[in-house]
């Protein structure tokens, strides 16, 4: 058997009634968190333009809502439009192995393939859990740092397949349809890096089009429409077109032992994963030596080599960021502003202090340096260390193996359900954003996601 019909044979058989309740727990708080990330970043300028384009020409009354609004479009756009808003923040979650952000893709795609099918909070869950594990293990069979060095971005790339194989079990394909869905997904996947020299937002269009794609694919496979067995494997394949270091054992090895939905970090800063450990030790430095920007010489960042040209350099554009995506992207303004202002939420990402000529001081005292000591275990870890120099002469040093939001040093459910408050409270009142906390943490009662649905667009809080 090829690899696509082994993973469909496996994917017919999860069933929720046999998961461990730790894997269907993380589920409903992965979706928690991405529904928050993409309520709010429905007011992003990306989300906006999207907004204004589905407006003109896809808007359907009995479609699926685009989260945050009072838009209904057809359900591929409707993902499309939501894999824009969640990776719109730089909140969405992150799977360290492999490198790329699922739930901006998968529960993009997951939410439109249940809105087609009106299936059952179960159902919604089991096809979740199905598309993380296979765009987290085509990340990691990839091999990131080959994936990027091609030019490709793994979110885009792996979560189109992904995608595709959520809304093919969320559709009830039987195990032929599933292969073709994942197969008629690889002509589909894409995501170059480009995006990367001068901060365009074609980053969030990436986890967009991959929704998008992947519940195209799972619909043409339901009307027949096939696509090549070996997609994943094969000598023109997926594994061979975007990566010179693939290993195409890694894809099955391991599935769903553990579920790789409990290996998804969820993000504390509105800022590229590369960074977050950074500052994680920024933070912790200044609060244990009550240190000011105006005590401290230089900042030293180790940058782990896989996201040195996405944080680090060039050093000028660094330096100097010209949006708030570009800011995101810039070790030296996200060190900056945790030591200005405690902390690189969405608050501290501002055209205010992108301009700020307190901010542009201490982005020049910020150095980011490699260590190949850091790059001994990655991916498995992302460690991080920083050295703070004050002008004084003294020096502190801090590490850490495992970011804030890791699995090893997770977020607690509470401090989840606040982040979602803090992001989804812009958009919705608390009634609102209580009821979507309710339904989400009661999914598996829910006989069908309507209600959710409701209370996810602009004046569905009843």
């Amino acid at each position: 058997m090829t690899i696509s019909q082994t993973i469909a044979e496996l994917t017919r058989k999860l069933d929720y009634s046999t998961l461990e309740t730790s894997v269907a727990e993380q589920a409903k708080y992965l979706l928690l968190d991405y529904l928050g990330v993409t309520i709010r970043g429905s007011r992003s300028d990306s989300s906006q333009q999207i907004h204004r384009f589905l407006k003109g020409n896809h808007v359907c009354s009995q479609g699926p809502p685009v989260i945050g609004t009072d838009i209904r479009v057809e359900a591929s756009f409707a993902a499309l439009a939501n894999g824009i808003a969640a990776l719109s923040l730089e909140l969405d979650d992150v799977v360290n192995a492999a490198s790329l952000h699922p739930s901006a893709t998968i529960m993009s795609a997951s939410l439109s393939a249940a809105s087609v099918t009106n299936c059952s909070g179960l159902e919604l869950l089991e096809g979740i859990i199905a598309g993380y594990e296979l765009a987290v293990k085509l990340g990691i069979a990839l091999d990131p740092v080959a994936h990027y060095q091609r030019g490709f971005h793994p979110t885009g790339t792996c979560g189109t397949l992904g995608s595709a194989l959520a809304a093919a079990k969320i559709l009830k394909l039987d195990p032929e349809g599933i292969v073709n869905a994942i197969g008629i997904a690889g002509s589909q996947a894409a995501g170059s890096m480009e995006y990367n020299v001068d901060g365009s937002p074609t980053k969030r269009f990436h986890a967009g089009w991959a929704a998008h794609a992947g519940l195209v694919a799972a619909l043409l496979a339901k009307e027949g429409f096939s696509g090549p067995a070996s997609i994943i494997e094969g000598k023109q394949g997926f594994l061979h077109a975007y990566s010179t270091g693939s290993d195409s054992k890694k894809v099955l090895t391991g599935w769903g032992d553990p579920y790789q939905v409990l290996k998804s970090s969820i993000k504390p800063y509105a800022c590229c994963r590369y960074q977050q450990g950074s500052i994680d030790c920024i933070l912790a430095i200044v609060k244990e030596n009550n240190l000011t920007e105006a005590d401290i010489e230089k900042v030293e960042v180790s940058i782990l080599e896989a996201g040195f040209a996405l944080v680090a350099k060039p050093v000028e554009a660094r330096q100097n960021p010209q949006s708030v995506a570009d800011a995101q992207f810039s070790m030296p303004f996200g060190a900056a502003v945790a030591i200005l202002e405690g902390d690189a939420f969405l608050d501290q990402y501002t055209r205010e202090n992108i301009t700020s000529p307190v901010v542009k001081d201490l982005m020049r005292r910020v150095v980011c340096v490699r260590n190949p000591e850091l790059d001994k275990e990655f991916p498995t870890k992302w460690p991080a260390e920083v050295k703070i120099t004050t002008r004084t002469g003294q020096s502190f040093r801090k590490g850490t193996q495992y970011p804030k939001g890791d699995p090893e040093n997770p977020l607690s459910r509470d401090e989840i359900i606040e982040k979602f408050f803090k992001l989804a409270t812009a958009v919705f009142d608390e009634n609102q954003c209580r009821m979507i906390v309710n339904r989400v943490l009661q999914l598996e009662g829910e006989s069908s996601l309507k209600r959710l649905m409701t209370a996810l667009q602009k004046g569905g809080g009843g």
